[in-house]
């Protein structure tokens, strides 16, 4: 389970939302190609803007995966369903299929209120489902490592887990 930041800058003037600068999605692929490239089953997880805990299809996150397919030469299966279910049946169903050297992005993490919940509860919760999914964890969120949110520190704390090639790049 790889938290990257996706956080992009999106043009939706047209009939389909438009990466305008995909500087965070190049710098992700780093890691997530060394995973790949090792045969790793890949999870990337990221945010895109502020959705207030709720599905909002103008922050999906199904045109980053586009995007990300493109610069990694390869497939990247979207287990968004729209409901704001991040690791629920779509995505258990995506993992399953998975091959290894696969990858998946899961739907703006955001949506689902857990993420960002101030109640340990709920957030707990989240880190859990969250971690049902993956074996391991790397955190390469380098602009996120700050926030006290689900995906960035309470899923590390139930998986083995590993800085990605931008954090460290960054420290």
């Amino acid at each position: 389970l790889v938290r990257s930041d996706l956080n992009v800058p999106l043009d939706r003037s047209g009939d389909t939302p438009r990466i305008t600068d995909d500087g965070r999605v190049r710098a992700s692929v780093p890691t997530i190609a060394a995973l790949l490239d090792r045969g790793a089953r890949v999870i990337v997880t990221s945010h895109l803007g502020r959705p207030k805990g709720e599905p909002d299809p103008k922050y999906s996150l199904e045109p980053v995966a586009a995007r990300l397919s493109e610069l990694l030469g390869r497939p990247v299966a979207f287990a968004g369903d729209g409901t704001g279910d991040i690791a629920g049946a779509r995505a258990h169903e995506v993992v399953a299929s998975f091959g290894d050297g696969e990858v998946a992005l899961l739907e703006n993490l955001r949506f689902a209120p857990g993420e960002t919940s101030k109640d340990a509860v709920t957030r707990a919760s989240f880190a859990d489902a969250l971690s049902a999914l993956a074996e391991v964890y790397v955190g390469d969120a380098f602009g996120a490592v700050h926030r006290a949110h689900a995906s960035v520190v309470d899923v590390p704390k139930r998986l083995p887990h590993a800085a990605g090639r931008l954090v460290l790049t960054e420290l």
